[in-house]
C-alpha cells in the first residue's frame, strides 16, 4: 500500500571493519516481535550484521520503557525505546550511561482513533464526546500536550478509563467514541473487530502540533567509547535493514515470520506497513536522511514534556541525542 519507489536505494558510506573478532552487540527491543521489528531480522538474514563484524541476538521487550534499563546498566549496548521516556529516565538518572543514537519514529504513534460513523473525524469533533483511555497508555500520557496545542475543550471531553484488553472492543461497540493508542496498533485491532477501515479516523498527535519524537535506537555510552566504530557500524547496518524493508515489506515481514511460524503474516505485514506510513518515512526524513534529528523541534519537544513531567533539573538535549556515529546528513534515501 506504499510506497516511494524511491526508497530502493541508500547511500552509506563504507565502514572499515577489522579482521578480528565479531563484536557481540545484543539488541533490546521495546516489545514483542512485530511488523516493525522486520528491519533488524531483515539486518541479521542479510548479513548486515555480520559483514560489518558484529554479532546481534535481539531480544523481544515489555514496553517502552524496558530497553532503557537494560542499556543503562550494560546488560545491552544497543536497544531500542521511546526518547520522551528517556528523557525522563535521564532527568531522574543523570549520571546513567544511555544515550539516543539514531532516530527511527520521526513521528510518534501517539494517536487518537475514533469512528466516523460516532462523529470523530477531527480533533475538535472530541468535544461532547466519550474518550476511552488506559491510565498508563502511552498515547494518553500526551493528551494535555495535545490538548494545549489544538485548543480543544478538554472538559468537554469525557475520559472514560479503560483496560487495554477492552480498549478496541470498547469503540467497537460504541460505548465509546474514540480511544487513545498507538495508530497502527489501535487502528488494526478496531478493524479486525469488525469495524470498517474507512469508518475509522486516525488522529495522529504528531499532526496536530506535538512536536515529540517517537522511537530511538539507545546505546550505552560506556560500550560506545570503547567501540565506536561498532556503534556506528550497528547504526548501518539497522539502516540497511530499514531500507530494504521499505523497499519491500511483504519479502521483510518473512524475515520476521521465519521466527515465529504461527505469526499472523499478514497482519504484522499490515502493521509494518501503517508504522513505515506514519512514523517512518516522512516527508521530513525524505527530505533530510534517517537517523538524524531537527535540533529546534526536539528542543521544543522538550518544552511541551513540561505540559506532562516536572523535571528534577535543566533539561539539555545534549544529554539524550548525539548524531556522533551516524553519517554527516543522517543516512540519505535516495
Amino acid at each position: 500500500m506504499l510506497y516511494r519507489p524511491m526508497l530502493a536505494a541508500i547511500g552509506l558510506s563504507a565502514l572499515a571493519v577489522s579482521a578480528h573478532a565479531q563484536t557481540s552487540m545484543p539488541f533490546a527491543l521495546d516489545w514483542r516481535f512485530e511488523g516493525p521489528s522486520a528491519p533488524y531480522f531483515v539486518a541479521i538474514d542479510k548479513g548486515y550484521f555480520a559483514d560489518a563484524g558484529l554479532e546481534v541476538e535481539v531480544t523481544a521487550g515489555q514496553g517502552s520503557l524496558d530497553a532503557i534499563p537494560k542499556v543503562a546498566t550494560g546488560a545491552f549496548p544497543v536497544g531500542f525505546a521511546d526518547i520522551n521516556s528517556l528523557i525522563k529516565f535521564l532527568d531522574q538518572n543523570p549520571d546513567a550511561p544511555v544515550i539516543g543514537a539514531m532516530m527511527v519514529y520521526d513521528k510518534p504513534p501517539f494517536a487518537i482513533v475514533g469512528r466516523k460513523s460516532l462523529g470523530i473525524e477531527a480533533p475538535s469533533d472530541l468535544e461532547g464526546r466519550i474518550l476511552g483511555a488506559p491510565p498508563p497508555d502511552g498515547a494518553f500520557a500526551q493528551w494535555p500536550i495535545f490538548v494545549a496545542e489544538t485548543g480543544i475543550d478538554a472538559s468537554l471531553v469525557t475520559i472514560e478509563p479503560v483496560g487495554f484488553p477492552t480498549r478496541e472492543p470498547s469503540l467497537a461497540e460504541g460505548t465509546v467514541d474514540a480511544v487513545t493508542g498507538f495508530s497502527f496498533t489501535s487502528f488494526l485491532s478496531t478493524a479486525r473487530l469488525g469495524v470498517p477501515e474507512d469508518d475509522l479516523t486516525v488522529i495522529l498527535m504528531a499532526d496536530h502540533g506535538v512536536d515529540l519524537y517517537g522511537n530511538v535506537v539507545i546505546v550505552n555510552t560506556d560500550f560506545a567509547e570503547e567501540n565506536p566504530d561498532a556503534v556506528s557500524a550497528f547504526l548501518e547496518a539497522v539502516a540497511k535493514g530499514w531500507v530494504d524493508t521499505i523497499a519491500d515489506p511483504a519479502t521483510a515481514i518473512e524475515s520476521l515470520v521465519s521466527r515465529n511460524p504461527a505469526m499472523d503474516g499478514e497482519l504484522e505485514l499490515r502493521r509494518l506497513e501503517l508504522a513505515l506510513e506514519d512514523s517512518v518515512v516522512t516527508d521530513w526524513v525524505m527530505e533530510n536522511g534517517m537517523g538524524i534529528i531537527d535540533n529546534d523541534r526536539f528542543a521544543n519537544s522538550i518544552e511541551q514534556i513540561k505540559l506532562t513531567y516536572e523535571y528534577q533539573t535543566e533539561p539539555d538535549a545534549s544529554l539524550y541525542f548525539t548524531d556522533a556515529f551516524l553519517p554527516e546528513g543522517g543516512f540519505k534515501l535516495d
